[in-house]
């Protein structure tokens, strides 16, 4: 699919430069559609670009779109007018190359709509979690993940303390009390111990950034402080995954997801490709000559 956009997109841009080379015939301005740009003789009118003004209600974005949009067209005009010069263009392997980009477009556009019409983007958990199980390897973690509890607040606080002695409990009043100060007194936080992070998006602009060994840190300490010039920062390590380890469904349960779904989007698609040449051949469409 990614294949086809590329193409279709580099095809799209081709075949307009290419339309313009049809055009390069002197045009009389119509009073109702004025020009509004020229190269040579090559004309940009008023109602080629009336979908940018249709786009948006703000004037000033509209007219600074407009303008990008005429930029962009004279450099295009500009190109095509010095290729003229220096190339020999054969009209009809050109023809046959806008005939490919047509037919690559509709084909494209035939597909994507067949797709979205049928298809399932819900995933059940049981499938994910049988993708998982074959899969596993290929998940393996480029960097740490953690669950863990984070308060970040100014170190000169009297509730530090308390702080320092809730976030290692489990228990439910303690973790309720420990949630409270930190809505109320922290400049940050990060209390949902069920969720796993990357260890360097918890640490970063803190003191354990500049950490040389953070698998030493976390093998050595469950309950880890810092301080700097101004804040006091505690974080309590509930569990940990380390590079190459295989992380928990948890982590990668929204990419397993994206990942049967674009298997199923690919797999639709074949399937239209097949079914539209299978009907043909039933039905006598096609002749191939020996």
């Amino acid at each position: 699919m990614q294949f086809i956009k590329t193409y279709l997109i580099i095809g799209s841009t081709l075949l307009l430069g290419a339309c313009d080379l049809f055009k390069m015939k002197g045009e009389v301005e119509d009073e109702d559609d004025p020009i509004i740009a020229a190269v040579g003789k090559t004309y940009l009118h008023a109602s080629e670009i009336d979908f940018i003004r249709g786009d948006t209600k703000n004037e000033l974005d509209s007219a600074e779109l407009v303008s990008r949009y005429v930029q962009t067209w004279i450099k295009k005009q500009l190109m095509i007018k010095e290729a003229s010069k220096n190339l020999t263009i054969n009209e009809a392997e050109l023809n046959r190359k806008l005939l490919d980009y047509r037919y690559a477009l509709i084909t494209y556009e035939f597909e994507k709509s067949h797709v979205e019409k049928n298809l399932n983007k819900d995933v059940p958990l049981e499938e994910i979690l049988t993708y998982y199980n074959q899969h596993k390897e290929n998940f393996a973690l480029k960097e740490i993940i953690v669950r863990t509890n984070f308060v970040k607040m100014e170190k000169g606080l009297p509730q530090k303390r308390q702080v320092e002695r809730l976030i290692n409990s489990n228990r439910e009043n303690d973790r309720k009390e420990i949630k409270d100060i930190a809505q109320r007194y922290a400049t940050n936080y990060f209390l949902e111990d069920s969720t796993w992070i990357k260890f360097d998006d918890i640490i970063l602009n803190t003191p354990l950034a500049q950490n040389a060994n953070n698998v030493q840190l976390l093998r050595s300490n469950r309950t880890i402080s810092a301080e700097d010039d101004s804040y006091a920062y505690f974080f309590h390590i509930l569990e940990y995954r380390l590079q190459d380890q295989v992380p928990p469904l948890e982590f990668v349960k929204d990419e397993i997801s994206k990942i049967i779904v674009n298997k199923r989007r690919v797999a639709l698609a074949e399937q239209l490709h097949k079914d539209v040449y299978n009907k043909a051949l039933e039905n006598n469409e096609f002749t191939i000559y020996e």
